[in-house]
């Protein structure tokens, strides 16, 4: 049986208000490409890292060009005007941290990157855990309230 888009919806929404609730801490990590609806919950993470290559938003560039302009080529123009890398998300505090990926050998560069993934999720974790379970809580709702934030000139 196909699930409707309103269910789709609904259970996007009710995962990030579970999410939002938790009184532990949430750590997410964005390793490749996010791009659906389901990806918005990662944001309500205390913390929210993201390799430097991934990309990270709810649509991809292709269906972006597809709604917006009626024309899928355009995918390039669409992925840039949709601020979908890690500079941009961490410029628009939708992350708290880029992880670098090393370039050379593949092997090489996964054990670099995994080392780097869990120094960084265990100081997260460290930090987290000084934290009461109400102020986990009040930290993702205050974060989440103010990502791309938007300034007046």
């Amino acid at each position: 049986m196909e699930q409707k888009k309103e269910d789709n919806g609904e259970a996007i929404a009710s995962s990030m208000l579970g999410l939002a609730k938790l009184k532990v801490p949430v750590i997410a990590i964005v390793i490749g490409e996010g791009s659906s609806g389901g990806a918005l919950a990662l944001g309500v993470g205390n913390k929210v890292f993201m390799l430097e290559n991934a990309i990270y938003s709810i649509l991809s560039p292709e269906g972006y060009a597809s709604i917006l302009w009626k024309d899928s080529s355009r995918t390039k123009e669409a992925a840039e005007k949709m601020k979908l890398t890690a500079e941009d998300l961490y410029e628009l505090k939708v992350i708290d941290k880029i992880i670098k990926e090393p370039k050379g050998d593949m092997e090489e560069s996964f054990i670099k990157t995994t080392k780097s993934l869990k120094k960084e999720i265990v100081s997260a974790i460290e930090e987290l855990n000084n934290m009461t379970p109400e102020d986990l809580v009040e930290d993702r709702y205050q974060k989440f309230r103010h990502m791309g934030e938007f300034k007046a000139l």
